[in-house]
């Protein structure tokens, strides 16, 4: 029995994938379940059509986010903080905070997880911040540090 995956199977496949299965595991679990349909002409064109659908989707996300890539490099976040001797400073700055003031200043809205320089910012001056907005399109976010 051939059928056309909803979601992906263990150790059968993956999401939109047609596969060939016993006729009763694909009837009594697959079908049941809700994890797959019977591959006929009509939802194999259905398919084909999610597929044109999602590539699209896809193509408009990345668009979107090369224009906020464009947007994050020609914006500087100012943090004033405390400091002692030689620029050192005293905490630093996270990426909750290079998030929370993007959002403030620019309602530029970007999941801190995404940000690629995991680690705080602990000196004064510029620092380079690069962020990963979609697959292989990366903005760049200069944070300055001041002394208070």
């Amino acid at each position: 029995m051939k059928v056309i995956l909803l979601s992906d199977v263990k150790k059968v496949g993956k999401k939109g994938e047609i596969v060939e299965v016993a006729d009763g595991y694909g009837r009594n679990f697959l079908i049941a379940q809700h994890l797959a349909v019977l591959a006929t002409q009509k939802s194999q064109e259905r398919l084909d059509e999610e597929r044109v659908q999602q590539k699209l989707n896809e193509q408009e996300m990345e668009m979107e986010a090369k224009e906020i890539a464009e947007k994050l490099n020609g914006i500087v976040l100012e943090f004033r903080v405390k400091s002692g001797k030689e620029g050192r400073m005293f905490g630093s700055v996270s990426t909750k905070q290079i998030v929370e003031e993007l959002n403030r200043k620019f309602q530029i809205r970007i999941d801190k997880r995404k940000i690629l320089d995991t680690t705080p910012i602990t000196s004064l001056g510029v620092t380079k911040v690069k962020v990963e907005l979609y697959r292989n399109v990366i903005g760049t976010i200069n944070v300055h540090c001041k002394e208070l």
